[in-house]
């Protein structure tokens, strides 16, 4: 594994329910349009970094999990 995961289990399990969500959401609100696509593909990345835990973001940030997790 070349990362490091850097998002503790109650908030992967968080990121992956509301990206699931929003990305139901966009796709219900917003159909096939440009907009729909634009905010599905930001859900669908953001439901992503639950299921591999690991964010960029988070590690340009320094931020890092105790070992317990």
């Amino acid at each position: 594994m070349w990362y490091v995961k850097n998002v503790p289990t109650w908030e992967r399990v968080l990121r992956i329910s509301a990206g699931l969500g929003a990305l139901a959401y966009s796709y219900s609100a917003f159909g096939t349009s440009t907009l729909g696509v634009i905010v599905g593909l930001s859900c669908a990345g953001f439901a992503s970094t639950g299921l591999f835990g690991y964010c960029p973001l988070c590690a340009i940030g320094g931020r890092k999990i105790d070992s317990s997790n």
